[in-house]
């Protein structure tokens, strides 16, 4: 062209389609369907089971190591001294 002015290409249709979805997307922002809202779950994301086995291991552990701590410190009073 003599006058100056570019002219552009049509964009791709993969970038026109992603346009075309964000641009839907933007007026439904804050408008959540209510099937949408009431699939959401308050489940832990862990079971009950596995707290529980979690807490069965570290109390356990903890009470495995007192035993210890006090099987070693209690001196041996039976010995015979020759």
């Amino acid at each position: 062209d003599g006058n100056g002015e570019k002219t552009t290409q049509p964009a791709p249709r993969s970038i026109r389609n992603r346009t075309k979805k964000f641009d839907d997307n933007v007026t439904k922002r804050g408008h959540v369907p209510i099937g949408k809202a009431g699939e959401h779950s308050d489940d832990p994301p862990i079971s009950k089971g596995l707290i529980a086995f979690f807490l069965f291991v570290v109390v356990g552990s903890s009470f495995v190591q007192v035993l210890r701590m006090f099987q070693t410190s209690v001196p041996d009073l039976g010995e015979d001294e020759n």
